[in-house]
């Protein structure tokens, strides 16, 4: 009886993990979402520093020779770029929500978007021997979407769940169900450490010097990119504006017996208006 019995207390466990988590990001993306001007200030701070920091380094005549300042020169002109290109996205997304940026609501066919979206990233994640599966949908299917805005969320999430992960697999894949007139989208990230799972308002910047802080010499700076939260955050609000929804949803490891691999699968889920196919 108790051979019976524990397979299905694992599921149970596991599923009430996997939705804990889920009521977790829920809240924490509330919370977020709440404080958007705080957390975009955060957001910004680190190339700003970074720029401060190597223009503090030349102008105190710290540099060991001119090769040297030319170099933090090229630095601080990066993360200018960087900083720029920031502020270009949030206030892109801002004026996309507020309806300043028009958006070109139209047909699209999903296994296009699905398969260029692989073509952009399959390269990047064999270069971190993460296993990654793209299937488009098993019928024609269209979605009430911008194109241009629903690849860029694609490509975002599934460039920062690869970067995140260090080994395991990626799935992006379209379950057979419509349900009340929307389609789901699935991307699920299966690794050892939850994708998703660290707090949404933290800045992460690659083990460089603090915030604030001079680059330590031979050290080379990684250029800081937008945090796991707000790259969150900006898919929300762009799929929203196409009146639809992300989440994070439970879900069950494809393999949920192999309990050596400790793998941790973390689910988000779009939810698109579904175009009937005899309107396309």
């Amino acid at each position: 009886m108790s051979q019976d019995a524990n397979p299905d207390v694992t599921a149970i466990l596991e599923e009430l993990k996997q939705t804990q988590m889920a009521y977790h990001m829920a809240t924490e993306m509330s919370q977020f979402k709440a404080g958007f001007l705080a957390r975009t200030s955060h957001e910004l701070r680190s190339p700003l520093n970074s720029l401060i920091g190597l223009h503090q380094l030349i102008l105190s005549d710290l540099c060991d020779n001119p090769e040297e300042e030319r170099e933090f020169i090229a630095q601080a002109h990066a993360s200018a770029l960087k900083l720029m290109q920031l502020i270009d996205e949030i206030i892109a997304v801002a004026k996309t929500q507020h309806g300043t940026s028009r958006i070109e609501i139209q047909p699209v066919e999903l296994a296009k978007v699905l398969e260029e979206v692989y073509n952009l990233t399959h390269l990047q994640a064999a270069n971190r021997s993460i296993r990654l599966e793209v299937s488009p949908p098993a019928q024609e299917i269209y979605v009430l979407a911008d194109p241009r805005r629903l690849q860029q969320v694609l490509l975002n999430l599934v460039d920062t769940a690869i970067a995140r992960m260090n080994e395991g697999n990626i799935r992006v894949w379209v379950p057979p169900s419509p349900v009340s007139g929307y389609i789901h989208i699935w991307i699920d990230a299966e690794c050892p450490v939850s994708v998703w799972s660290e707090p949404v308002d933290l800045l992460k910047e690659q083990k460089t010097s603090e915030l604030g802080g001079a680059p330590s010499k031979g050290v080379p700076r990684q250029m800081p990119q937008l945090s796991e939260g707000m790259n969150l955050l900006i898919a929300q609000t762009l799929i929203e504006v196409m009146q639809g929804r992300l989440e994070v949803v439970a879900a069950q490891p494809a393999d949920a017996s192999n309990t050596s691999a400790a793998q941790n699968l973390t689910r988000l889920q779009f939810s698109l208006p579904l175009v009937p196919i005899e309107t396309t």
